[in-house]
């Protein structure tokens, strides 16, 4: 298992050797090409998704085609669409590779037994929905409340290394503003 994933895990959790080779049976390891989906509508969400290297983008299209994007994953972060991998219902969103990417795949049944077989990962799992539900909080408040401007420079300080591999168009899209916008506030 990748040593980042253990890293990862202890910023919250110690674990011993074992206990982490027992962890890692729980997951899959899986390689995809640039622009290559994970998650697409209408089809169940298998795993949640954590991000060894590579980019990844989640979108919602609405009935207009329009892209609206909701967050990016790159290396350390999970992303999946939560809502349908967790009801085991269709996707509503896609995930998307914005560069090659290799990740970590946890069913939701390997979700349950690993929970279960190892109370730790009971609290990684919830620091980390935590700090997740918190993020879309204050991005939320943020598209509501916030200046494109201000908006811009939040993301180019706390994710500089974002800015430099995302296209301007999804950074855009992302921020709620048009391309143009954008590239005005990236003076």
């Amino acid at each position: 298992m990748h040593p980042n994933f253990r890293k990862h895990l202890e910023k919250v959790i110690t674990l011993t050797d074992d206990e982490f080779e027992s962890i890692s049976q729980y997951f899959t390891v899986k390689t995809f090409k640039k622009h290559q989906f994970l998650v697409q509508p209408g089809e169940k969400v298998r795993y949640n998704y954590y991000v060894i290297s590579g980019l990844l983008k989640l979108v919602y299209t609405d009935d207009n085609m329009k892209q609206h994007i909701l967050a990016f994953a790159m290396e350390d972060w999970w992303d999946t669409d939560f809502h349908a991998y967790y009801t085991q219902t269709d996707a509503t969103l896609s995930l998307e590779c914005l560069e090659n990417t290799e990740v970590l795949c946890l069913s939701l049944e390997n979700h349950h037994a690993l929970r279960s077989a190892f109370p730790k990962i009971d609290h990684f799992l919830l620091e980390k929905y935590t700090y997740g539900f918190l993020a879309a909080q204050r991005r939320i408040l943020s598209l509501l409340t916030t200046s494109a401007k201000a908006r811009y420079e939040h993301l180019a300080k706390q994710y500089p290394a974002l800015l430099q591999r995302v296209p301007k168009t999804q950074l855009a899209a992302y921020l709620g503003v048009s391309r143009e916008t954008l590239s005005r506030l990236a003076r």
